[in-house]
């Protein structure tokens, strides 16, 4: 018999690809799903589906007890908890999510006697906040970039509601016993189906390129096949129970690399290029988070957006990731923006 593999939060822009992957590798698949979630990229007739409500330890109980019959007695072989929240109108939806339905899954696992081999939590490079922010060195030809990396010893600072939740995430589950588990801390996740970044191409698009503070800002990205990857390596590897791990594409980038490439792949139209200042940022984002309140609807630019976006290190350490699962990134940000871009026309987004 085949490996059985769940994909929770398998609607999404990372969860469909795991799903995709984990087809292509022969395990039976089933994909958690909510009620409401879209199986626009789970049309694959292989797939098999887990309702499961996070929200309601009860209920996601009961679920999970189905499934267990269904498995013939047993849990799955290995679980990816890729469901989570990355907007929300109302800050402690973080952390109803996040957190809340994290700390339920695993609780539910324990006591239907589900444990899988191997639980891969996708947190985020997010939970470590605004650190080493300081330059070490100075600028050369050789080496232009001014911080340092930020390593796994470093202390968790997070200071947004949305890392604060995923490392609550993070600390609940290394305190099981006897759960067998890996983390990975993805930084900023790109390709197709995503659709933050592709806001970005969309403005460049209409002409217009934004990049925020005048102090220089240090990126690195990852693309999302690498971040599955990722997923299937350290989810069989000894090595990596009870550890966590970054994931970039080994590579830094400055605050326009992103945006040149974009303009580049759609035909080098004409861009304004403009560089907004801190103070301004921050005045937008708090003002459109509070008409947010006031609507209900949920913007790209609140309070922790600009924490975000004023960070000036995203500098992360992948060494131990190599090391430990053979994590080898194939796409550097040219070859994933080029083919981003050409999804992104495939489906006419751009």
């Amino acid at each position: 018999m085949n490996k059985t593999i769940l994909v929770t939060g398998s609607s999404g822009f990372i969860g469909s690809f795991i799903v995709e992957e984990g087809l292509k590798q022969g395990y039976d698949v089933w994909a958690g799903i909510r009620g409401t979630s879209s199986r626009r990229y789970l049309q694959d007739k292989r797939i098999q589906f887990a309702q499961l409500d996070m929200q309601n330890p009860e209920k996601l109980r009961s679920q999970l007890l189905d499934y267990k019959e269904k498995l013939g007695g047993k849990g799955w072989d290995y679980v990816i908890h890729a469901a989570g929240a990355t907007k929300c109108l109302h800050l402690q939806d973080f952390y109803r999510t996040n957190t809340e339905g994290t700390k339920n899954f695993i609780s539910a696992l324990r006591e239907t006697d589900m444990v899988p081999q191997r639980f891969v939590f996708l947190s985020s490079f997010g939970i470590f906040g605004a650190i080493r922010e300081k330059p070490v060195r100075k600028p050369t030809a050789d080496n232009p970039w001014i911080y340092s990396p930020i390593l796994l010893s470093d202390h968790p600072q997070p200071n947004t509601a949305y890392g604060k939740s995923k490392l609550a995430a993070e600390h609940y589950l290394q305190e099981q016993h006897d759960f067998p588990y890996t983390i990975l801390r993805p930084t900023g996740v790109y390709g197709p189906r995503e659709r933050d970044y592709y806001l970005m191409a969309k403005s460049i698009k209409q002409h217009v390129d934004v990049a925020v503070g005048f102090t220089p800002q240090e990126i690195t990205f990852v693309y999302v096949l690498d971040v599955v990857q990722a997923v299937f390596k350290s989810m069989v590897e000894p090595k990596t129970e009870g550890k966590a791990y970054f994931l970039s594409d080994g590579h830094i980038y400055n605050s326009r690399c992103y945006s040149d490439l974009v303009q580049k792949n759609l035909g080098n139209p004409w861009v304004l290029h403009l560089k907004l200042p801190l103070w301004f940022v921050r005045a937008f984002c708090w003002i459109s988070g509070k008409i947010s309140l006031v609507t209900g609807k949920m913007s790209l630019f609140n309070d922790d957006k600009y924490k975000i976006l004023s960070q000036r290190n995203w500098q992360c350490d992948i060494e131990p990731a190599i090391a430990d699962f053979g994590y080898d990134p194939q796409w550097d940000l040219e070859r994933g923006v080029e083919a981003s871009i050409r999804w992104y026309k495939q489906e006419g987004w751009l």
